[in-house]
């Protein structure tokens, strides 16, 4: 069965609860007289509620409402946020620069409004010292909470040992700020054409402008995205 509604000639009931163009009241009316106004103020007659007895009918510009109605669907989608749980993994002897590295990611990534798994891989005798892997846990939390929080404490899974954190700032938020960043951006390029972007300044709004791409409704059983090992 179609989802439009009949419109006009293709209604086929002996009269209509008529509704004006602006939300008005006519009342119930013979379906001749209906499609007859429709014709006199150069709109069509739109059957909006098909179930009531006699069906609901109101004059409209069919085809602007169609218009309007997928512009207000592809903003609404372009506003949603997937929830989306990143994966960082980790060895427990990593050496400072890559924790720095690391840890950089899991910036960013709580920054944008999504969770991050992270994995403390152990190997061979390092099975036998979890320990290990807690504290590189508990210091990776301590040095991004101002960003995150953790939401699932560190346990132990076969060799791994597994956090994640999630952030303070929700995806829709971080969307938006990222999105308004974008547009301050553009809007100083354009007063000072002549204004050089810095590289670090030139990456960062690369980042935010992929992120505020992303649409998302959030869910649990989103697929977690691989990183490669340290």
């Amino acid at each position: 069965m179609s989802a439009e509604p009949r419109i006009n000639d293709r209604i086929r009931v002996p009269e209509v609860r008529l509704v004006g163009p602006s939300g008005e009241q006519v009342g119930i009316v013979p379906l001749a007289k209906a499609l007859e106004l429709a014709q006199e103020y150069d709109l069509d007659l739109v059957e909006v509620a098909a179930t009531a007895r006699p069906p609901v009918c109101k004059l409209m510009d069919y085809g602007k409402f169609k218009y309007e109605s997928a512009m207000k669907a592809r903003e609404a989608r372009k506003n949603q946020a997937h929830t989306v749980i990143k994966e960082m993994k980790l060895r427990p002897k990593i050496d400072p620069h890559d924790y720095d590295t690391k840890k950089g990611h899991v910036v960013r990534f709580l920054k944008q409004g999504d969770k991050v798994k992270i994995t403390i891989m152990f190997r061979g005798r390092e099975q036998s010292r979890p320990e290990l892997g807690y504290r590189l846990l508990q210091r990776l939390a301590e040095d991004v909470q101002d960003l995150g929080f953790v939401e699932s404490n560190p346990k132990q899974d076969g060799r791994n040992m597994i956090m994640v954190l999630g952030p303070h700032k929700k995806k829709t938020e971080a969307m938006a700020e990222a999105r308004q960043a974008q547009e301050a951006r553009k809007a100083e390029a354009k007063a000072n054409p002549g204004k050089s972007q810095n590289p670090a300044e030139a990456e960062a709004s690369s980042e935010e402008s992929e992120s505020a791409e992303v649409p998302f409704e959030e869910s649990a059983e989103t697929p977690f995205e691989e990183h490669a090992e340290a």
